[in-house]
């Protein structure tokens, strides 16, 4: 288990590598002269140009300003005008010219909530109703499921978000509108408050693992070994829940891992949906004002959750399934 954990952190490691210089590089293709965006639409002086490229470090070499930006992120470091910048260092904002990191540190529990919160709602929708499904296999609820989960893949959060406002908000009052949590001094208010961003992220992922749940859940209750345990006597439901369910489950998790970019992704649109302020709505608002070290910031931000959660999700499928860790 160890060893195959270590394997899982160290290619981890490599591919957050690659992000960071891919991402790092992709900053200076771009044809936009940072310099320029820094000091506005009617920069036109060469001498402020140059003066801007020197504060930000643009004139030393791309491999310097690398080293500089990685080594920043772990130790902190000093700008080149002399500002002190303290670990983790993403540098500062185009727009306002304040430290990334504290903006990434305050949206980031309004989008790690959110995807938490969804996530956990489509795996127990999800994976309940197509357990429930393959267990009433070829009745009328299979059906109603099916085509339900069917209808379910076919929106889109920013089709269903401002439907699903108008009615559970603003006419049934069962939910808030949406709002940021606030966990240490609001508990409650913060729970409510994502019950219905969760739920309606959850509608376009709970679809699909239904389905997946029944069609896993259905072939493995057609195994030999389904029908050996059901030969000795084992009650349905003990083979149901002790054999078939753990053998679909390895495959489950492998399509949440698979899934938790586009977790991600549904967060994004979900806090514009209903007006978060987590980390899409910040990459939103970089993207309109063209702010390339937030932009920057973002990426990498968000790959490294991406990165770090599917070790879990890895150490997770290691324990269900023991084939995996002592390959």
């Amino acid at each position: 288990m160890l060893r195959f954990l270590t394997r899982r952190v160290l290619g981890a490691i490599i591919i957050l590598l690659l992000i960071t210089i891919v991402t790092y590089c992709l900053f200076f293709v771009l044809p936009a002269d940072p310099a320029r965006l820094a000091c506005g639409k009617n920069c036109s002086n060469p001498d402020l140009v140059a003066a801007i490229h020197h504060r930000m470090g643009l004139d030393l070499p791309i491999y310097q300003q690398y080293w500089d930006y990685m080594k920043g992120i772990f130790v902190g470091r000093t700008m080149p005008d002399g500002q002190n910048c303290a670990a983790p260092c993403f540098g500062f904002s185009f727009a306002n010219d304040t430290a990334i990191w504290p903006l990434l540190k305050d949206r980031y529990p309004t989008t790690f909530s959110l995807a938490v919160g969804g996530s956990a709602a489509f795996l127990i929708i999800g994976v309940g109703l197509g357990m429930l499904s393959a267990w009433q296999q070829g009745k009328t609820f299979d059906r109603v499921a099916s085509s339900v989960s069917l209808i379910g893949n076919s929106v889109q959060i920013y089709f269903i978000g401002p439907l699903a406002i108008a009615l559970f908000a603003d006419n049934l009052g069962w939910f808030d509108h949406g709002h940021d949590p606030t966990w240490t001094s609001d508990p409650i208010g913060s729970l409510n408050g994502l019950v219905l961003p969760c739920l309606v992220m959850s509608v376009i992922f709970w679809s699909n693992y239904s389905r997946q749940t029944r069609s896993l859940m259905v072939e493995q209750l057609s195994e030999d070994h389904i029908r050996t345990a059901r030969a000795k006597g084992m009650g349905s439901k003990y083979v149901f829940y002790r054999y078939a369910l753990r053998g679909a489950a390895a495959s489950i998790i492998t399509i949440f891992g698979i899934d938790l970019g586009s977790v991600f992704g549904g967060a994004i649109i979900t806090e514009y949906t209903f007006g978060l302020h987590g980390l899409g709505n910040l990459a939103v608002n970089a993207v309109g004002q063209r702010d390339l070290p937030l932009e920057m910031a973002v990426m990498i931000f968000s790959a490294s959750a991406i990165v770090i959660f599917n070790i879990v999700v890895d150490a997770a499928y290691a324990i269900i399934d023991p084939r995996i860790r002592l390959s």
